[in-house]
């Protein structure tokens, strides 16, 4: 019995505070890869290039900086028009571009990204748990958006109700 309770404030705790799965790159991890960009540029082979601005780009949209994020989804986004794309490098790229959408707000965006890396793998955990995680994230803020809404009418009439009783 307590482990349900437990479970139950746990997952209240979570919904109000918004956490999901997905992790975080700090600064550091970041500069590494950009160190990496940048001597693979000086004569590597062009798949060297490009797994490493993959990983760049995973840093970026896992950062916590808006302006980081930004900067990989800049760069995913010109990689994807690549015809030179794998089913399996093309679905990478737009699961990180969703991954970038969520982090800077833009829910239905990252809905739709998602949807198209599970019409590549349908079956993909990874995907399945950001789409989960959107459609909470999305759940959350109706419910706090219909809750403020409320509030503010209570308010109104509340304002109503006490204007009226002070004329009488």
């Amino acid at each position: 019995m307590e482990a349900k309770i437990g479970k139950f404030f746990e997952s209240v705790g979570t919904f109000f505070s918004g956490s999901d799965q997905i992790p975080w790159c700090d600064r550091d991890v970041i500069a590494g890869c950009e160190r990496e960009v940048a001597e693979a540029q000086n004569g590597s082979s062009d798949e060297l290039v490009k797994e490493c601005i993959m990983r760049l780009s995973w840093a970026l949209v896992h950062s916590r900086q808006p302006e980081d994020v930004q900067r990989g989804i800049a760069m995913l986004e010109a990689s994807v028009t690549d015809s030179n794309n794998s089913p399996l490098q093309l679905r990478e790229k737009l699961y990180l571009l969703a991954v970038g959408h969520y982090r800077s707000g833009d829910y239905s965006r990252s809905r739709e990204l998602v949807e198209q890396c599970l019409m590549i793998a349908p079956d993909w955990r990874q995907a399945l748990t950001l789409k989960k995680a959107i459609e909470d994230r999305i759940t959350r803020d109706g419910v706090i958006g219909v809750g403020i809404a409320a509030t503010a009418v209570g308010l109104i009439a509340g304002g109503i109700a006490a204007a009226v009783s002070k004329k009488k």
